[in-house]
């Protein structure tokens, strides 16, 4: 037997060890980007002290729709037809308000044939967490160009890419989105900090993740590698998360260099400037920034925009405090008697 002493497990402020928030092994390439982001998902849930069992895992089809099985093994999770994560989200939404739903969706999946729906998820601000893992191509058919691939990238075979792309941070943003963030799979800090924000959010939360695809994508012409994202970002600012069940403490950065925001729940994301000042509450200064970087070819990563004050689709449709699911049936249907009388209202 050892001598050594057993290594002490790690529990959050559920007294919960991290292994109640991992899946299963990862069938994705070796190197993807996506399982990085997985990583990621696992250490903010985790950190955040949300119970697994509280957590709705929502996918559709491609590369990233495989990743759920990957973490919070202990969390409900529905895994939809291509395109449509955001209306079965809707419906268990309506009728389970109280769960956190956390989205994962790709660039084809969101970007081409899910559009539609994005965009009516956006536009209702539904309360989730809609993490777009964006490579850029389409990974399980072998490598096409998506809608999200910037003019000039080069996958490692085919011709360049000439057909304009689309953002998706700023279709969310022109869309009044209330939560809009941009990272990189590789920046594991400001990644975290992000996602574990958006987590404390009330309303909808977009995080467009650039994450390379290591098989078709991460050559050196490609604009969505890993290599040309580390020289070619720039970011915002510095995100660090503040949980509400821990104190908000000063930090040593000269005064007006850092900004807090404080979010539904209590929590603070403390943004802290690098550059020039973004105001994330700014919607023109966000498309303004996204829009000089394609211009310059770069990619700007960090909160984009955020706003509070919009009501979430649970309060625009005044649904009753007690999840829907859990309202008795006594409560929910009509007596007899009530239908009787509405029948004979209409018989009359």
């Amino acid at each position: 037997m050892s001598d050594k002493p057993a290594r002490a497990i790690k529990l959050n402020v559920l007294n919960e060890p991290k292994d109640s928030y991992t899946g299963g092994p990862s069938s994705l390439c070796p190197g993807c980007g996506h399982d990085q982001i997985s990583s990621v998902i696992i250490n903010a849930a985790w950190e955040n002290g949300i119970e697994p069992h509280r957590i709705a895992k929502m996918s559709g089809i491609g590369c990233s729709s495989k990743t759920p099985a990957y973490y919070l093994g202990q969390s409900h999770g529905f895994n939809t037809v291509h395109g449509r994560m955001p209306s079965v989200t809707t419906g268990a939404y309506a009728i389970n308000k109280d769960l956190l739903y956390l989205g994962v969706s790709g660039d084809g999946d969101s970007a081409s044939i899910g559009i539609g729906q994005l965009i009516h998820a956006i536009r209702r601000n539904m309360d989730m967490v809609y993490v777009l893992e964006n490579n850029g191509v389409y990974g399980l058919t072998k490598g096409q160009y998506s809608a999200t691939a910037d003019v000039g990238s080069k996958k490692k075979k085919g011709a360049v890419n000439e057909t304009q792309p689309i953002d998706l941070c700023a279709l969310a943003i022109n869309l009044g989105c209330t939560f809009v963030a941009r990272s990189f799979s590789g920046s594991k800090k400001q990644l975290t900090s992000l996602i574990k924000a958006a987590m404390s959010h009330k309303g909808f939360a977009l995080i467009d993740v650039i994450s390379p695809c290591v098989t078709f994508n991460n050559n050196d012409e490609s604009m969505r590698s890993y290599g040309y994202v580390k020289e070619n970002e720039i970011t915002l600012h510095m995100a660090d998360y503040i949980p509400h069940f821990n104190p908000v403490e000063e930090i040593e950065v000269p005064e007006g260099h850092f900004r807090d925001i404080t979010l539904h729940d209590g929590s603070t994301i403390r943004l802290e400037t690098i550059s020039e000042e973004h105001d994330p509450a700014d919607a023109m200064a966000a498309l303004t920034a996204l829009h000089e970087a394609e211009t310059t070819k770069k990619h700007v990563t960090g909160l984009l925009y955020f706003d509070p004050t919009k009501p979430s689709l649970a309060e625009d449709l005044g649904l009753v405090e007690q999840p829907l699911i859990d309202v008795p049936d006594e409560v929910l249907r009509p007596s007899k008697a009530s239908l009787d009388a509405l029948n004979a209202e209409f018989l009359a």
